[in-house]
């Protein structure tokens, strides 16, 4: 079998660059959709059902702190392991090494859940990463938000080196 390359899935799943880093193409849009009525009260109108899309960072990138109103489940695929950065909303932070090593402690997927500030980056060694994300209800990008690193720092001062290296504002 040979070695996939970075450009090589950005070109055959014609991938686009992410605003808050890497690169992602959308794969599934349930067309089913939720009425607002019956949805918590965070989301502001209907949401399709669920949605995926592949993701893919390279190692130097990383996905900046940001949240969204779904929870989120991340699948690994290729590539080396993943970092996940969870600051959970208790303040608690969980690293999630995303990867097929399990006896180093990696899980091929793992759920974020709604609401709690969250960054990726390749771990140390890994060329790049290449996972997939569902989420339910399905994503849209007004239920999401990009961390502005002084505004979480106030809230989370305990991870301040980490909020400083994984946000772009």
């Amino acid at each position: 079998m040979l070695a996939v390359t970075a450009d090589q899935l950005v070109q055959r799943y014609t991938m686009q660059p992410h605003p808050e880093g890497g690169y992602y193409k959308e794969t599934y849009r349930c067309m089913q959709t939720i009425p607002q009525q019956v949805l918590s009260r965070r989301f502001a109108g209907e949401r399709n059902i669920s949605t995926a899309i592949y993701f893919l960072l390279e190692q130097g990138n990383f996905s900046a702190f940001h949240k969204i109103k779904s929870d989120e489940c991340w699948h690994f695929y290729a590539g080396g392991p993943m970092n996940i950065y969870v600051i959970h909303i208790n303040g608690n932070l969980e690293t999630i090494k995303l990867g097929s090593d399990i006896s180093h402690a990696q899980t091929f997927q793992h759920v974020v859940p709604s609401g709690c500030w969250f960054a990726s980056e390749p771990a140390t060694g890994s060329d790049f990463s290449f996972v997939g994300c569902t989420v339910a209800p399905g994503f849209d990008f007004d239920d999401f938000e990009l961390a502005k690193a002084a505004d979480l720092i106030k809230v989370y001062p305990q991870h301040k080196d980490l909020i400083n290296r994984l946000c772009r504002q």
